[in-house]
């Protein structure tokens, strides 16, 4: 089959997909089920594509398991992203560096 078959019927469904909510759906959703709902799919699909990488990322579970660990909780003290991302990726730097030395790997 031709590879330029295979894109066009790609970007013709992406585009379906794109396009038909927003020409189908001209009035403002008034149910506060679906707006919630809507509001919270970005979240949960980033989680869903993020989190497994996040955990086999370190050579050492227990690296990967606390450096999520730490990320909550300073995520839910109400610190900075940047200070997040920092703290979790120094906390798996060091806890990999005690699981090779361990050799836990």
């Amino acid at each position: 089959m031709n590879i330029y078959l295979y894109i066009l019927v790609m970007a013709v469904v992406t585009y379906l997909i794109r396009m038909l909510p927003l020409t189908l759906i001209k009035e403002k959703i008034e149910n506060k089920f679906l707006q919630s709902f809507l509001y919270y799919i970005p979240y949960a699909c980033l989680m869903a594509m993020t989190f497994p990488a996040v955990l086999f990322a370190a050579e050492c579970i227990i690296a990967a398991v606390l450096g999520v660990a730490v990320a909550i909780f300073l995520a839910l003290k109400g610190k900075g992203l940047v200070t997040v991302a920092v703290a979790a990726s120094v906390t798996v730097f060091v806890v990999s560096l005690i699981c090779n030395a361990a050799g836990l790997s």
